[in-house]
């Protein structure tokens, strides 16, 4: 039996949550919390990883293809499921796992840019339950942004997300894929190009494509050169001078706490608060009293 032979069984539950209106770009994720029943998925165009979220393992039955797995799923199993390829899953137990999925033009995109012009179409293996700590680590960071609804912001999200389609480009490509490491990090003037962009943007919301097209390079190399040249990822320096500004502001201007926070890029005083807070130890309006 295949799962071209199994009737389709929609999901009746809905997500707990989704980044579908979040405004995330280049991935979908969803975190899953349904009762045991079973239910078939087919995504043309998705590449689809799941992560186990479960504290107790649940008995599941997979069928990928032509491909079979009974067994257990527990708290960080990964199943990776190339674009194409239908599954049915039938569990025995209450289930918890987070669903994120990838357009597979989106990876072949970055196959091309960290592989070359004469990369090949990019496959995927399909694998059942698998171990891998780094991208268990990525979904989990996925998973925290998506319950603090996009607190970290797009630039944080494009980031992960590339990380993500390079990890799986590395580690699952049907074909080995060795992708070239650039050393040495961007040179002054393209450092000062980056560094003015984002300081005349603050305001902003900033994309990594917006930094790497500066550039002309990829996003994941961008990502790379900057953290060589600066010692923080781009989101962890705009972060940074994000708070610095709103410092700055707190002390030297009568301006409202909320008028600072959009004037600096965040979305809201509760926003700032919550990152100035993890920066610097203490809130805002305690911060400017200090003066």
């Amino acid at each position: 039996m295949t799962s071209a032979d199994l009737r389709p069984a929609q999901m009746d539950h809905a997500p707990v949550l989704s980044s579908d209106d979040l405004g995330w770009e280049n991935i979908l994720v969803k975190q899953f919390q349904p009762p045991a029943g079973e239910a078939f998925c087919h995504f043309p165009e998705e590449h689809t990883i799941c992560l186990s979220l479960s504290s107790r393992p649940v008995q599941f039955l997979q069928i990928k293809g032509s491909k079979r797995f009974t067994g257990l799923y527990g708290k960080g199993d990964i199943s990776i499921t190339p674009a194409g390829v239908p599954v049915f899953a039938r569990w025995q137990q209450a289930d918890h796992f987070l669903e994120i999925r990838l357009p597979s033009q989106f990876l072949q995109t970055v196959a091309h840019e960290t592989l070359g012009s004469a990369t090949v179409r990019l496959e995927l293996v399909d694998d059942f339950r698998i171990r891998d700590a780094q991208l268990e680590a990525i979904a989990q960071l996925l998973l925290t942004d998506l319950q603090q609804q996009n607190l970290g912001g797009k630039l944080y999200i494009d980031s992960l997300t590339n990380v993500l389609a390079v990890h799986l480009i590395r580690h699952y490509a049907a074909k080995t894929a060795q992708i070239s490491e650039y050393e040495g990090g961007l040179n002054q003037q393209q450092l000062l190009r980056v560094l003015d962009y984002l300081n005349d943007h603050l305001d902003q919301e900033i994309k990594l494509a917006d930094l790497a097209n500066l550039l002309g390079i990829s996003q994941f190399h961008f990502s790379r050169l900057f953290k060589q040249s600066v010692g923080l990822s781009p989101y962890q320096y705009l972060l940074q001078q994000r708070i610095e500004t709103a410092k700055r502001l707190l002390k030297q201007t009568d301006d409202s706490i909320v008028e600072i926070a959009l004037r600096c890029g965040f979305n809201s005083h509760s926003h700032l608060t919550q990152q100035f807070r993890k920066a610097t130890g203490t809130t805002p309006s305690r911060y400017r009293g200090d003066r």
